[in-house]
Parts: C-alpha cells; sequence; structure tokens
C-alpha cells in the first residue's frame, strides 16, 4: 500500500470519531492551539493520547491533519522520508494550520523535522510513550519551546463519567453504587479500552508485552527481554514498596547495580511504572531511596506471574499515589514519601517551590482503628508535621468519618477516599 492509501486509511478512522462517546478528561485544559510552541502529550501506551489530542484538535474547529507513525505500514520511515509525508497529508488534507503526529518517537531523527516545521509557523501536537525519548531530544533540538503533558489512563472521576456513575448526589443509593465502582476501579484501573475487552488477562499481558518490546528494548537497544520482563513483573509484584537496586542486580543477575537502575529508569520512562523519591532536606539523600508504582491497577491484578491480587490497602496507596502525579506534575511541585530510619513513615510529602505544602497518610480502614494502627498513621503525620513543619496533614482511607480531628494541637483533616478522588 502507498503512503498516500496509508494516511487516506487513518483519516477515515479519524472522521468516523464518535465525540459523543467520550469523556471530558482534566488534561484538555492544559492545551494551547494558539501557542508557537509544540504541544506535546506524554503516556503509557493505550492511556487514551491520540483520542484525547484527537477530541481537543476537533472540537477546537482549527484545520489540521494527521498521522499516526504507530502503525506498522509506517515502521520503514525515515526521518529523510518525513518531507514526503507532509507532502501527502496537504494533498489529502488542503491547507493547515496545525499538524498532529502520534507517536513521533518512532522515526528516528524526527527532532530536526519538528524543529523545522515551528520555524515555519505549523502549530504542533505530537504524542510519544517514552518519556525520556521526547524530553531529552525536545530539550535538546527545542530549547523549551514545547508545552508538556502528562496524561495518565483514566482517573476515578473519568471512570465514573464513562460508567455514568453519578458523583455529586448525596443519596444512599448513590453512595453506595459509587463504593462499588471504586472497589471495581481499585481491581481493574483506567485503560479506557478495558470497558469493552473481554479478556482483561490477554489485553493486559500483550499492553505489558508492547510497552517492553517497543517502548523499551527497540529503544534503548535492550538485549536481554526476558530479563527486562521478569523485574518488571516482579517490580510490579513489589508496587508501594522501596525497592533496592542491589537486591535488583543481585535477584536478576544483571551486570552491575548501574544496570539495574538504567532498567527501572528505562520501565519508568515508559510509563509501566512511577517512582516517588525519598525525601530528605539534603539533595544527595533524595538519589537514594524511590518507591515504585503501577501506573495501572490493571498491570498489578493481571501482569504475568501475579501473586496476589487484592490487598486493597496496598492497592488504594496506588491509586493516591497516580492520583497525587496526575494532580501535581508541573516542575514547580514535587512528590515524595518520608521515612525516618525506623521511626516513622508518611506515605507523600507535597512540596511546592521547595516548601513542604502537605503530609498525606493513607489507610484503608479507619473507621475503628487499633492502637497499632492509629500510631502509625496519626503517630507518622505528627512526628513528619514536627520535622518538616508543615501543618497542613491528611489521611485517606476507604472507611473514615469525614471529620477534622485535633490531636497534641495539630489538625488532621480525614477524608473518605472516593470524596478525596473525586475532588480537585
Amino acid at each position: 500500500m502507498n503512503l498516500y492509501d496509508i494516511l487516506i486509511d487513518q483519516k477515515f478512522e479519524l472522521d468516523n470519531l464518535d465525540l459523543s462517546l467520550l469523556c471530558d478528561r482534566r488534561e484538555e485544559r492544559d492545551f494551547d492551539l494558539d501557542s508557537k510552541f509544540a504541544q506535546i502529550v506524554i503516556g503509557v501506551r493505550r492511556s487514551g493520547k491520540s483520542t484525547l489530542c484527537q477530541k481537543v484538535l476537533l472540537q477546537s474547529g482549527v484545520r489540521f491533519a494527521y498521522v499516526n507513525f504507530d502503525d506498522e505500514q509506517l515502521v520503514s520511515i525515515k526521518a529523510e522520508g518525513l518531507n514526503e509525508v507532509l507532502e501527502t497529508l496537504y494533498r489529502i488534507y488542503g491547507d493547515f494550520t496545525h499538524l498532529f503526529m502520534d507517536e513521533i518517537q518512532n522515526v528516528e531523527g524526527w527532532p530536526l523535522f519538528v524543529n523545522r516545521l515551528l520555524r515555519q509557523g505549523v502549530r504542533l501536537v505530537l504524542t510519544g510513550s517514552n518519556a525520556n525519548l521526547l524530553s531529552g531530544e525536545l530539550a535538546t533540538h527545542l530549547t523549551g519551546r514545547y508545552n508538556q503533558i502528562e496524561l495518565y489512563p483514566f482517573s476515578f472521576s473519568e471512570y465514573c463519567s464513562l460508567n455514568s456513575i453519578d458523583t455529586v448526589s448525596k443519596t444512599t443509593k448513590a453512595r453506595a453504587l459509587r463504593t462499588g465502582a471504586f472497589d471495581r476501579y481499585l481491581l481493574e484501573g483506567g485503560f479506557p479500552e478495558l470497558v469493552t475487552v473481554s479478556n482483561r488477562q490477554k489485553y493486559t499481558s500483550s499492553l505489558l508485552n508492547a510497552i517492553i518490546s517497543k517502548d523499551i528494548c527497540k529503544r534503548y537497544k535492550v538485549r536481554y527481554k526476558k530479563t527486562l520482563t521478569a523485574m518488571a513483573n516482579g517490580m510490579l509484584d513489589r508496587y508501594c514498596q522501596e525497592i533496592s537496586f542491589n537486591h535488583l542486580a543481585e535477584k536478576y543477575q544483571l551486570n552491575s547495580v548501574h544496570t539495574a537502575r538504567n532498567y527501572a529508569d528505562y520501565l519508568t520512562n515508559a510509563y509501566l511504572l512511577c517512582s516517588v523519591p525519598k525525601f530528605s532536606f539534603k539533595s544527595i539523600e533524595r538519589q537514594v531511596g524511590r518507591k515504585f508504582y503501577a501506573v495501572d491497577m490493571a498491570f498489578v491484578t493481571t501482569h504475568d506471574d501475579v501473586l496476589q491480587t487484592e490487598g486493597y490497602g496496598w492497592r488504594l496507596e496506588n491509586v493516591v499515589a497516580v492520583e497525587l502525579l496526575r494532580r501535581y506534575c508541573n516542575e514547580f511541585q514535587q512528590l515524595f514519601y518520608l521515612r525516618k530510619d525506623n521511626e516513622f513513615e508518611v506515605d507523600f510529602v507535597l512540596t511546592e517551590n521547595g516548601h513542604v505544602k502537605e503530609l498525606i497518610q493513607v489507610a484503608y480502614d479507619f473507621t475503628n482503628p487499633s492502637q497499632k494502627l492509629y500510631r502509625r498513621e496519626v503517630g507518622g503525620l505528627l512526628k513528619g508535621s514536627k520535622m518538616t513543619n508543615c501543618d497542613k496533614l491528611t489521611l485517606v482511607a476507604l472507611k473514615v468519618p469525614s471529620e477534622t480531628i485535633d490531636v497534641e494541637g495539630k489538625k488532621i483533616r480525614c477524608v473518605p477516599a472516593v470524596e478525596w478522588l473525586l475532588g480537585e
């Protein structure tokens, strides 16, 4: 099939997109289609990047052209062939002001082409599934002339919207339906296509393999795919936990700790895992410890060699972690965890412009906490508050009264997880 026919087929798919079936997503407001800067959407495969961009462009009414490079028929396209793609797009779409290039990182040497189009005044919208390749190459060639938007699978709010769950009413029925939806969300996750997929395990396994094969092994020329896959599955089994690179190197018989660190970086750059560094006022100590979270609960539930499928407390912490990354992902805000030896731990420390803004503790059931649970969660917040000089303290739990408690002169806001996730 020639290039013209391939791009015509892609246009046909675009023309048949039914906007009425799509839910609104928070990241839509981050686009600036009038900007001369490239709009870059980065995130894990199948999180809805293409659909998000198509929705924003179609609803804006701008004249735009579209090409998807995550197409096996375009696998042989090189940088020198991009001008032919551009010519063909003008032939199909006529004159256009905006160009949407999907999974552009599949074309080696793409940044120079993008840079030329920006100089020529073309408004660009790009997507990609590898943060390091995109941001690293963009920083080199575009020198800051881009707006980066991170997209994760559906938030719980979006999951409710897609499944027509009432998120406002306070009736017993509405509250119960929201809680039931959240129980499913903790197990199923938020990948958009899982709503209509019958074989979830097959879908998730295929997606995991595509991430490792295309977004990691192919890009970074990793020779030992089986080792990397085993390590990915092992880290997914140990989600929400601090993981030692020394342990990874030893367990998976890697050449060095440096290789283990690289492999972990590849998994996070491809958005399979999210890493949260350890909080410290000393920058060198912030480089040592890292906790890892799954980008979506689907990978926790159905990845290969899964050891357990429940553990709702861990699942809730993972969902909260990804929601925090979704909400606070700009360059001035950072997310950490705090652990002081074996004395205490705070699940999340949110900073802004270098100052600690909030401490967040996550628990599953806090309706009648045991002394041990109370000391761990509330005691951790109190000690963390003293250490960081932060007084905004929050306890998020699936089962907890919505109230503010006073403990040792500190106010701790207790908020049900469903309420917290549906808020801003």
